[in-house]
């Protein structure tokens, strides 16, 4: 037991201040964000859109997302992550507060597009915080770090969520979403100062702004692609599976979080030990994505058996597996592909990537629970797997090619 442990702390050693300070900030921010995986219900239940509409508005929260990471990019390149950082929290923050307030579809459509829009500036610029704030050889750990941070206070923040919605109602959480927002600024200007960039920097993104690096690569494009599918899948477990427990099996929204909860519980105990013992072994990105494209598509046929409480506690081991393979490791493939001067772009597409795929997946999948049953969406959401590990395949051999 005490080499368990040794083990485990031993994965988070060489990691700088910095990278420890944004991820208790992260944790801070993520444990407020409580409204987010009930949206779906809240929309539903609360006030009572039928799943149609609630996929038009739910597809807003992506289109918001996708415009806000293009924005962030060029921001970022532009101004630097601190500034998008600070100005994302903040407006988020009091965006999440007004939210409430807001009850109609076309009023709820574009308040949301609206918060999104700001809210996700802030991707594309952590991202870069992460290869300013890292050395090389520790990107991945440090991502792996700061989702570690993200996930239990994601773990924190449904299982809170539950039990205020069950005894205090929706409201609540827009209050505590916005003044976490908030306060995660204070601790993030007092604890991490700004990294200048070296006159040397500053001349190499000069040089290289002139070239159109990010449009010609090909390889990244192929890459996006697969991102783009792994989002369709992930967005489904987001917003289908809480209303799957709930309408099939029975189960109230603190029940819903408790067992989602464990998506976090395991990233907690395993993925910095599962990263820290892949890096060691040398194991390839790109051979790391075809696995997590692979898992992604069978936590989705597990669910194609709906005769079995248990199911929902498979699906959710499956695809915290699949998450714990494919997030870090495209992040880091991003971050390692990133040309410089060019670093807020490439991470704006990645980051858009899964905010075009929320567009879809949200209105797709909930478009064909609502006509045709939940058994047909996860059978579509398996294709995307299919298509997700065909495409990994094929990174994966032109990256050993070189190209």
């Amino acid at each position: 037991m005490k080499t368990l442990f040794k083990n485990y702390f031993d994965a988070f050693k060489g990691l700088s201040k910095e990278i420890w300070y944004l991820s208790l900030i992260s944790l801070v921010n993520r444990a407020g964000t409580m409204v987010i995986p009930f949206l779906s219900l809240y929309l539903t239940d609360n006030l009572n859109f039928n799943k149609d509409d609630a996929g038009w508005i739910l597809a807003f929260f992506g289109i918001g997302s996708l415009l806000g990471s293009f924005i962030g990019g060029k921001l970022t390149d532009k101004i630097g992550f601190y500034k998008v950082m600070v100005l994302s929290l903040f407006f988020t923050g009091l965006g999440f507060i007004g939210l409430q307030y807001v009850t109609s579809f076309w009023g709820l459509c574009f308040a949301i597009l609206f918060l999104m829009m700001i809210a996700d500036t802030f991707r594309p610029a952590i991202f870069v915080s992460l290869k300013a704030y890292s050395k090389p050889e520790n990107q991945t750990k440090s991502l792996a770090l700061v989702r570690l941070a993200i996930n239990l206070g994601m773990g924190i923040g449904p299982t809170l969520a539950g039990l205020l919605i069950e005894t205090k109602g929706y409201n609540l959480l827009f209050w505590i979403d916005g003044i976490t927002c908030i306060m995660a600024i204070f601790l993030f200007t007092f604890l991490v100062k700004e990294a200048k960039q070296t006159k040397e920097t500053k001349t190499n993104q000069l040089v290289l702004k002139e070239k159109n690096t990010l449009y010609k690569d090909v390889s990244y494009w192929i890459f996006i692609a697969i991102c783009f599918l792994m989002g369709m899948m992930f967005f489904q477990y987001i917003v289908a599976f809480p209303l799957y427990a709930k309408e099939k099996f029975f189960i109230n929204e603190f029940n819903i979080g408790l067992i989602m909860g464990i998506n976090v519980l395991l990233i907690v105990i395993f993925e910095m030990p599962m990263i820290s013992y892949l890096e060691k072994k040398k194991a390839k990105n790109t051979k790391l994505i075809v696995y997590a494209s692979l898992f992604f598509g069978l936590s989705f046929l597990a669910l194609i058996n709906n005769f079995w409480f248990g199911i929902l506690i498979t699906h959710v081991i499956i695809i915290t597996i699949a998450e714990m393979l494919g997030f870090p490791y495209t992040n880091a493939y991003a971050i390692k592909r990133a040309k410089t001067g060019f670093e807020g772009s490439y991470m704006a597409l990645y980051a858009m990537s899964f905010s075009l795929a929320h567009i879809f997946s949200s209105k797709i999948g909930l478009t064909i629970i609502e006509n045709y049953g939940y058994q047909y969406n996860w059978i579509v959401t398996v294709s995307y797997g299919v298509v997700a590990v065909i495409l990994s395949i094929w990174l994966h051999k032109r990256t050993q090619n070189n190209l």
